[in-house]
């Protein structure tokens, strides 16, 4: 059968790369369905057989390699021992006889992967022979060989193995006599590339960099000759290195970047690579902004590069009525340059690069030629960002300034200025607003002519109100409410758009009002009549496949006008809109994939749902399918060597990422965004519908528990945590047997998520939805094995936590560092605190549901907390390490004074520490320590009281910083005079704590203290009543300030306590009289409210 086999394997060979796709299928069907051994004989004979066609040899070399990448330990293990030697040595031989280039290239990349694949476990390498050839081949004087060896160097520079150490002086040789070989500049580049792949390869070894430091002149000069010589692939690793190795160009960075800045400006280089070069530039700007900020020449000598690119525009006639928007042409100069002065200023910070800047704008909008304009206006956005803090000071200057472009004879430059204050509002939202709120409207209302053939300019003006109204995208109703206001002319003008305009003018139009109506909310309602009629029309007509974007768009817009104005107002159009999905709903199996329409539907009926409430459950039999169909696309991944991967790179929708080693992982990113938005809506409906949403709960905890492993999308993650409690919530009513099973479908699931997600905003919702199913299940929701793997996950989070402290110190140490520094630094210690927040969360919860069954549990945990409160640590640190104790006092005494010793001196000291947020933890635990604590606490109450009332008494107490922290101490106290009274003087105590009333920051201490206050007055308690009730207009005043601060909850016993005391009151008339009389308006209207809603 082998014989039978083989002409037919090189006619596929031969033939493959001509068929059809039904044709290659089945041709690749019949090459899968050959053993793999034979596969490998079959491939070796067609690629050693110079008669062949070239085509049919390369095939089978590209084929091979796949063969050895991705199924090596299934086929080559099992082979004779004989047989590999021989296909070794033939892969050898091939390479040496072999006269085609590109051939000994492909022959060479099969060899590199065998040679991966024959490094074992513990570094040996299992080939000699392979390393002997390269030796060998790197010294001869035949010219191919030399690159031979070179090539498979480059792309298995792991191939010395353990012995990379002792051969590292030869490796460093061979590299070095290849770049200086002035005969062959092939062997220059090949040398170069190969050097840089070796130094990748080993980035963490830094005593190798320096050892490798003197290659990297010449590395820098074949850089330079190879662009010369059209190719770019030398400086395609300079830009590698200056991501991942940046310290390693640390001894000749000025050289490194005076190439780069050579190459960007030299004009007879082609676009890529100029690019190319000033992406060294500008990766080095993100990667090692510290160390290239002490080199100020240079980056003052780019910035006018990256303008200079920038006003490398094409004149285009019809740019501004266009009706199709094409995308950005990414390979361009303009959007390369914009692109790179966005990175670079956000890299290096505005006080570096905004004095460097400004001028050479501030020249070019004074220039007649458009194009520079045009660049000046969109340079300006670029900065935005990352001049932040800079520009806030003379933002108005530049507004103004700005403004004066309203009127400019060139299109493109007015798109560019409506363009620039979008950014500016996106960037400088409070300022902006609150700065020229007047000429932001007029701008707006000016930009949008109702001739719709100025669809640019129309959309430039949508897109400045959707970033005024929304900026960053969060709802802002404030602005919007100022927008809509004075505004029926700017809404009149969009009205008739809707009516008239093109396309794309409409999908702007659509979209602006759907921002403007989001923001709005209930102001929104008096144009509600004059949108929805047309944007109905909309939906009916469009359904042609152009206008499928448009229709998806104005579903959105109708969404969310719904959800703005309200339910009372919608209904009126519920059921027609209803209809409209629905309609769309059934169509939506034949919808393409790709169909923009999907996510706004899925969007859309989120809304409704919100809308709608519990009538929404009634549609769900609809919805449900196609939703969980998208919320369930799998993504099509792959893992490639880097030749493969520069196959595909072409192909639309895939992403790489680089794992090295010549490898990369790519994915198809094509529904991914459809997926998150549809997982997103299911915890939507989970929140909306709770009991409602039951019958779907066992489906939905199915496809969402494995999508906590779903690394190809961060949003996919965080919607499988967030659905996981609600779910359980949702499931409550069908029985605890039920609850339970779903339960455990989820918590080993929801655990080692906690321990392996890579993501700290993920991790974050992970921990904190796992809190929130502990405190739903309750007390015996985690087994043994659960509290184990568990422990060990959370000791695991607080050791990284000390680590990543101890880590920053070091880069404080650094050479390079500066302030800029200090202020990345802070933010990587404000991700790590959060994540102690949400440690601190799941002990919460296990404390609130184990009570003092935990305790020998927690014991491993014990040291690493009794360490975050230590006086060194960072006020953080010792903010939640009291927290953490906090919860073991008022969930796990009496038993919790067993560890007294670790916490309490800690908490009497830092009740009055500098750091209010430190005081308010110490002085809440002082209280639970009152009230749940047992006598073994009750010395220490004594102690705590004076240290309480300094806080409370000091000078500034009240101010808005310190007034949580205050209340706290004033909570406590109440709480020490309610549950420890021996331990006080409640009659010296008393007066004073009733003049501290009420509290209005701390909603849940509020309760607390006004549950207290209640318990006084309704015993009459002489000194808080006075004598003949003298007291009881102080006691109004209190109860009405607490109204006014919604401190009082109506839906707490403690609000009809509060309110019956007021009634008493009212039935002495002359009592009454007396206590309303000494209240302000507003106080009287705060009573009046507590007595009709208790």
């Amino acid at each position: 059968s082998t014989s039978l086999l083989l002409p037919k394997f090189a006619f596929i060979l031969l033939i493959w790369n001509r068929l059809d796709d039904t044709q290659q299928n089945n041709e690749k069907e019949t090459y899968e369905n050959i053993p793999g051994q034979s596969k490998i004989t079959f491939l070796l004979q067609a690629i050693r057989n110079t008669t062949a066609a070239e085509e049919a040899r390369q095939m089978a070399a590209v084929l091979l390699r796949r063969l050895l990448s991705s199924a090596f330990d299934e086929v080559y293990p099992a082979l004779p021992s004989d047989v590999q030697t021989a296909i070794k040595s033939e892969l050898l031989m091939i390479i040496q006889m072999e006269t085609q280039s590109s051939m000994r290239k492909k022959v060479c990349d099969i060899a590199a992967e065998l040679a991966r694949n024959l490094i074992d476990e513990d570094g040996n390498n299992q080939w000699p022979e392979g390393l002997k050839f390269l030796f060998d081949s790197v010294s001869s004087q035949n010219v191919g060989l030399r690159e031979a060896a070179l090539h498979i160097f480059w792309n298995f520079p792991g191939i010395f193995g353990n012995q990379q150490q002792h051969y590292l002086d030869v490796i460093k040789r061979m590299l070095v006599q290849c770049m200086q070989d002035q005969d062959h500049p092939s062997i220059r580049t090949l040398s170069a590339r190969a050097t840089a792949a070796f130094i990748l390869a080993n980035e963490h070894n830094v005593a190798l960099f320096k050892h490798f430091a003197d290659l990297l002149p010449g590395f820098l000069q074949a850089v330079n000759d190879s662009c010369y010589q059209n190719d770019d692939s030398v400086l395609k690793s300079l830009v590698e290195i200056a991501d991942t190795v940046p310290k390693y160009l640390r001894p000749h960075l000025e050289a490194t970047l005076q190439l780069s800045l050579k190459l960007c400006a030299d004009t007879s280089l082609n676009n890529m690579q100029r690019q190319l070069a000033l992406e060294v530039i500008v990766t080095l700007s993100e990667t090692a902004a510290a160390m290239l900020r002490k080199h100020t020449n240079i980056v003052a000598q780019t910035i006018p590069q990256m303008l200079a690119m920038m006003v490398d525009l094409e004149e285009d006639e019809d740019w501004a009525n266009a009706d199709e928007l094409e995308d950005d042409d990414f390979d361009s100069n303009a959007v390369a340059g914009e692109s790179a002065l966005d990175r670079m200023a956000c890299g290096l910070g505005g006080k570096l690069v905004l004095p460097m800047i400004k001028e050479h704008i501030m020249q070019m909008l004074q220039n007649p030629d458009w194009k520079y304009r045009h660049a000046g206006l969109m340079a300006l956005s670029a900065i935005g960002e990352g001049c932040h803090q800079q520009m806030e000071g003379i933002l108005n200057e530049i507004v103004n300034f700005v403004l004066l472009f309203l009127q400019d004879p060139h299109p493109r430059v007015r798109y560019a200025r409506c363009h620039g204050t979008q950014y500016k509002a996106k960037s400088f939202a409070e300022s902006v607003v609150d700065g020229t709120n007047e000429q932001v409207i007029a701008w707006a209302q000016l930009q949008i002519p109702t001739r719709s053939k100025h669809s640019r300019q129309i959309i430039g003006a949508g897109e400045m109100v959707i970033s005024y109204v929304s900026p960053n995208g969060e709802i802002d109703a404030r602005k919007s409410n100022r927008f809509i206001s004075g505004e029926s002319q700017t809404l009149a003008k969009v009205r008739i758009l809707i009516q008239k305009g093109t396309k794309l003018v409409l999908e702007q139009v659509v979209t602006s009002i759907a921002s403007v109506a989001d923001t709005a909310e209930e102001k929104f309602v008096p144009y509600y009549d004059l949108f929805m009629p047309s944007l109905k029309h909309i939906v009916e007509n469009a359904v042609q496949k152009e206008l499928r974007l448009l229709r998806g768009k104005t579903i959105e817009c109708i969404s969310l006008i719904g959800l703005a104005v309200g339910k009372e107002k919608f209904m009126q159009d519920a059921s027609d809109v209803m209809q409209l999905l629905l309609k769309t709903q059934t169509d939506f199996n034949d919808m393409e994939d790709d169909d923009p329409q999907i996510s706004y539907m899925i969007s859309a009926w989120a809304r409704m749902c919100k809308i709608l409430g519990k009538e929404f459950q009634q549609y769900l039999p609809v919805v449900m399918g196609p939703l969980m169909k998208t919320a369930a696309i799998k993504p099509e991944v792959a893992l490639l060597d880097t030749q493969d991967m520069e196959n595909m790179s072409d192909d639309d929708g895939w992403e790489f990422v680089n794992l090295g080693d010549q490898q990369s992982f790519g994915i198809k990113t094509a529904g991914l965004e459809e997926k998150s938005t549809a997982c997103q809506m299911l915890v939507c409906y989970a929140k909306e519908l709770k009991e409602g949403f039951v019958e779907y709960t066992e489906q939905v905890v199915k496809l969402m528990v494995p999508l906590l492993k779903f690394y190809f999308h961060e949003r996919v993650r965080v919607a499988a945590a967030e659905s996981m409690p609600l779910l359980l919530e949702c499931a409550r009513v069908r029985g605890p047997e039920y609850l339970t099973q779903m339960w455990h479908f989820m918590c080993d699931a929801l655990i080692k998520a906690i321990g392996t997600e890579p993501d700290s905003d993920v991790l974050s919702e992970i921990m904190h939805s796992f809190a929130k199913c502990i405190e739903v299940m309750g007390d015996g929701c985690l087994n043994n094995e659960h509290f184990e793997e568990l422990g060990g996950i959370l000791k695991a989070k607080l050791e990284e936590h000390f680590k990543n402290q101890e880590l920053r110190q070091v880069k404080r140490q650094d050479e390079d560092y500066d302030e800029q520094v200090e202020e990345s630094l802070q933010d990587e210690d404000d991700n790590d605190v959060y994540i102690l927040t949400k440690v601190s969360d799941i002990l919460h919860s296990i404390f609130s549901s184990y009570k003092e069954k935990v305790l020998p549990w927690f014991e491993q945990l014990l040291p690493l907390i009794v360490n975050l409160i230590c006086p060194h640590r960072p006020w953080p640190d010792r903010q939640w390490g009291l927290c953490i104790f906090d919860d073991v006092i008022e969930h796990c005494s009496p038993a919790s004074f067993k560890y007294a010793e670790y916490f309490l001196r800690p908490m009497l000291q830092y009740v009055c520490d500098n750091s209010p947020e430190v005081r308010q933890a110490a002085a809440y635990g002082l209280g639970v320590m009152a009230q749940y604590g047992g006598d073994n606490y009750r010395p220490f109450c004594t102690e705590a009281l004076p240290l309480l009332v300094r806080v409370i008494q000091a000078a500034d107490s009240r101010t808005k910083e310190n007034i949580n922290a205050t209340e706290n101490c004033i909570s406590a106290v109440g709480k020490m005079m309610k549950f420890k009274p021996d331990c006080v003087n409640v009659d010296e105590v008393l007066p004073h704590w009733l003049s501290w009333l009420p509290l209005h920051e701390d909603k849940e201490e509020a309760v607390q203290t006004f549950s207290y206050l209640c318990d006084l007055i309704e015993s009459n308690h002489p000194i808080v009543l006075g004598p003949n009730n003298t007291n009881l207009p102080k006691i109004f005043k209190i109860i009405a300030d607490g109204e006014m601060h919604e401190a009082i909850k109506h839906e707490d016993p403690c609000a009809k306590r509060l309110a019956n005391v007021v009634r008493q009151v009212q039935t002495s008339g002359g009592l009454w009289t007396e206590c309303v009389g000494q209240l302000s308006l507003e106080q009287q209207g705060a009573i009046q409210e507590l007595l009709n809603s208790a």
